[in-house]
């Protein structure tokens, strides 16, 4: 049996639903999944952030669903920690393909899933997309700058596509971050003052993996922002 979570799902043919899962072990897995009726229905599991048990065959890239049971309750998100693990969700499905493999991804994302549970902090976001943009090789060191040499906290970086972090004089420009912050990124110790750069950081490094198209999440958080600063 394997274990994995429902990135996302729609209608396909009658009576089934197509689903893209995140597999421990695996990666990401496209299959299709037969709802059943009545008591036999599968369709009230077959939901984001619901841990699941299951077996897929097939040698095609499309699979087979079958026995497909609940693992464990689901991961009870809420508020900004909702429309976190949306976003994660969204970001996996633009980004990760049945080709990548990212067979590490699973538990990454499951301690992503908990940690936001527990209480939502947007340096979760930053440490998942980081782990995300290493396993499709697009995640630039945080150690050294493009030259060579090791980052200072005290230098502000410029970001250059496929070259790396350039020391640069220009502090307050899109492309350009503190060392400070680029480190915490890579300890893993980041702070308040740092989550400025780094969303900004996050979101230069993955337009080219997301294009150009909006992603829902971010504008559902956005309506949800504004709708209650009108109440």
């Amino acid at each position: 049996m394997e274990r994995g979570y429902v990135l996302h799902h729609r209608p396909y043919r009658e009576a089934n639903v197509l689903v893209n899962l995140l597999v421990d072990g695996h990666g990401r897995i496209d299959a299709v999944a037969r709802l059943g009726s009545g008591r036999r229905s599968i369709k009230s599991i077959l939901q984001p952030f619901q841990p699941l048990i299951f077996e897929f065959s097939g040698k095609s890239e499309l699979k087979t669903l079958t026995q497909v049971e609940a693992g464990a309750p689901p991961v009870p998100l809420s508020g900004h920690g909702l429309y976190a693990g949306m976003y994660l969700n969204e970001l996996l499905v633009r980004t990760l393909s049945v080709h990548h493999g990212a067979e590490n991804l699973f538990i990454t994302y499951h301690q992503a899933l908990m940690a936001m549970a527990a209480r939502f902090c947007q340096s979760q976001l930053r440490y998942f997309e980081q782990s995300l943009l290493h396993e499709l090789g697009a995640m630039p060191s945080l150690a050294m700058d493009a030259a060579g040499d090791p980052l200072e906290a005290v230098i502000y970086y410029r970001w250059v596509a496929e070259e790396g972090f350039w020391p640069t004089l220009a502090t307050h420009a899109s492309n350009s971050f503190s060392g400070a912050s680029l480190m915490a990124l890579e300890q893993h110790t980041i702070e308040a003052t740092h989550f400025a750069e780094l969303k900004q950081l996050m979101r230069l490094l993955l337009h080219p993996l997301l294009g150009n198209k909006p992603l829902l999440s971010r504008q559902l958080f956005s309506r949800s922002v504004h709708a209650k600063a009108v109440k």
